[in-house]
């Protein structure tokens, strides 16, 4: 098995707990404002700008999750092209995250979900 330092172990399940938990939080609020104020011409945008937020951070810890098994069992070490794919999904979790987190937040307050 290839072994990361624990640095680089405990970003990868950091970002996977942020991704988690964006998608807890855009199907949550997509629940909620779907409940107020139903499926209109008002709202439809920001319940599927919702869903793509939650797809995408669903893909994204799919992606990091399974790049993680490869890695466990990659023998017998990890490859420079496995470590480079890693740094930049890390890389590109690391920005995503925070604009994804932001959608969310605009819908909020632009319909008073807070």
């Amino acid at each position: 098995m290839a072994k990361l330092p624990n640095h680089i172990l405990e970003i990868i399940f950091d970002l996977l707990k942020q991704l988690s938990k964006l998608v807890d939080e855009a199907t949550a609020t997509e629940y909620l404002l779907f409940e107020r104020f139903g499926e209109t011409d008002e709202t439809i945008n920001s319940l599927d700008e919702l869903k793509g937020v939650a797809l995408d951070a669903s893909s994204r810890y799919a992606q990091l999750s399974t790049l993680r098994l490869r890695i466990a069992e990659a023998q017998p070490g990890l490859s420079n092209d496995m470590l480079n794919l890693l740094e930049k999904t890390i890389t590109q979790n690391q920005l995503k995250i925070p604009a994804l987190e932001r959608s969310i937040e605009e819908i909020k307050i632009e319909w008073s979900l807070l």
